[in-house]
């Protein structure tokens, strides 16, 4: 008995390519998704209080010690 190239066994012979494809896809998919939701899914605390962004534009020198001191009075 000859097998032709439609038997499955001419034409099947890459298509266990195609499915380590989509399987190395799929995995790549999972890892991609575990990676976003560590780095921006956590638990959010929120807004930022005002003494925080009063803290962060002392910290980046937007506003001086002075400043800095008057607003933390008017904020507490």
């Amino acid at each position: 008995m000859q097998y032709g190239m439609m038997d499955g066994y001419g034409m099947g012979g890459g298509w266990w390519i195609l499915g380590f494809i989509f399987w190395l896809l799929v995995l790549i998919g999972i890892v991609l998704l575990i990676k976003y939701l560590w780095e921006h899914g956590g638990a959010k605390a929120g807004p930022e209080s005002a003494l925080e962004i009063l803290k962060a534009r002392y910290a980046k020198g937007e506003i001086s010690k002075e400043e800095f001191e008057e607003k933390k009075k008017d904020i507490v």
